[in-house]
């Protein structure tokens, strides 16, 4: 076979079985690339391979040792699986210019060594390899002396939650002072508030899976001074490095809620993708949030033009002054799907209103010093604030 003299010819017999298999891996027939350079009946000289220096020698008992040592010493919970392998610049080097010399089309030398590791490791532990979802990677580092590395991937829970208290934070949020260092003004907490709807559930959900940390990833926030009614806002918890994955999500959640009843409360908990993060931060064409504001008026109002609110319609917001230190300084337009209004008393009314997602509720009530377009306030010729706030919808579309 010409195809072998070349091999032969280019590197003068000084080749493994691993590499010279993985050569004629689309012309010869073979269980793997061993058994194909053993069906040729080949002398070689296996001590010195010209392309990959003998890196397979180093997948030995010693490796696997090293592997099983890691996975024993973490005492992680998986079902499945991936293996990635570092090898020395110089030997991918020397195979990617073999190969393509020879103008061949074979899988790198990489692939060939995450195969033979992961193929024991799936016999030896009743595990599956996963390209497309896997709970932990094997990295094993063949550069010099090997060693081992396990990344363990995080896990995704998806659900709603209800915020039943002002006050609170959606997340976590860091002493303004120390910047969450921990000061006497925090009481060395490192916190601007004792708890947030994160810290709430995070908690539970570390201690239950043995996580390393936790991050919130919400469909998009209130105020700290806004409640979080009705159905509840979708958010979705993101557990880094989980020892134990197997958790019982329905009797958390039952336990959560009984520990943080009258505070926050959280439904419909599930194990969901990595995708799901991203999904529930973008807002369709058809999303929208249903709120409950007081309004407080600095002089008795004219209730004949309560009627006019609901012609609000096209609202154009320049990004409110409260928020323009972390917000791009831009024009919104959203629009006001609905409104109503019940009379209080002279100077107050409250109002059920529903938007597009992202309008600015507070700044459409005071106008936000003319940065809110149309505005209650003008429409009513008084100055008005939004004394309270309450969301009581956030559609899941």
């Amino acid at each position: 076979m010409q195809l072998v003299n070349d091999i032969f010819e280019k590197t003068d017999g000084k080749i493994c079985k691993h590499c010279l298999g993985r050569m004629l891996s689309k012309t010869v027939d073979g269980e793997d690339n061993v058994s194909r350079a053993e069906s040729l009946n080949l002398e070689l000289n296996e001590d010195d391979c010209v392309i990959c220096g003998n890196i397979f020698d180093k997948i030995d008992e010693d490796l696997f040792d090293k592997i099983y040592d890691k996975l024993d010493f973490l005492k992680v919970e998986f079902d499945s699986f991936i293996v990635g392998s570092r090898i020395d610049k110089e030997i991918k080097k020397r195979d990617d210019e073999f190969i393509e010399e020879l103008n061949l089309d074979v899988e790198p030398i990489k692939k060939e060594i995450n195969r033979i590791i992961g193929k024991r490791l799936e016999r030896e532990l009743a595990k599956e390899v996963n390209f497309e979802k896997q709970d932990i990677i094997v990295n094993v580092n063949l550069i010099r002396k090997p060693k081992v590395r396990v990344q363990i991937n995080p896990i995704f829970i998806e659900g709603k939650y209800n915020k039943l208290v002002r006050g609170i934070p959606q997340t976590k949020w860091p002493c303004g002072k120390c910047k969450g260092r921990g000061c006497e003004e925090c009481n060395f907490t490192g916190k601007q508030y004792p708890c947030s709807v994160e810290e709430l559930i995070s908690e539970h959900i570390l201690k239950a899976t043995n996580g390393y940390e936790a991050k919130f990833h919400g469909a998009g926030r209130e105020d700290i001074d806004v409640l979080m009614l009705g159905s509840g806002r979708p958010f979705v918890l993101e557990i880094k490095e989980p020892k134990i994955r197997k958790i019982d999500l329905n009797k958390l959640e039952t336990e959560i809620n009984e520990i943080n009843q009258g505070k926050t409360q959280y439904h419909n908990l599930k194990f969901t993708h990595r995708n799901r993060k991203a999904e529930i931060k973008v807002s369709s064409p058809d999303a929208y949030k249903v709120y409950n504001a007081l309004v407080e008026c600095d002089e008795a109002y004219d209730v004949e033009k309560l009627s006019e609110l609901s012609q609000l319609g096209e609202i154009h917001q320049q990004t409110p002054i409260r928020v323009s230190h972390r917000r791009a300084d831009k024009v919104r337009i959203k629009h006001v799907l609905d409104l109503s209004c019940e009379v209080i008393d002279e100077t107050h009314f409250e109002m059920t209103i529903k938007t597009e997602g992202g309008l600015y509720i507070k700044e459409l009530i005071s106008g936000d010093e003319g940065r809110s377009q149309p505005n209650v306030a003008d429409k009513l010729g008084v100055k008005a604030i939004c004394k309270q706030l309450d969301v009581i919808e956030v559609s899941e579309k």
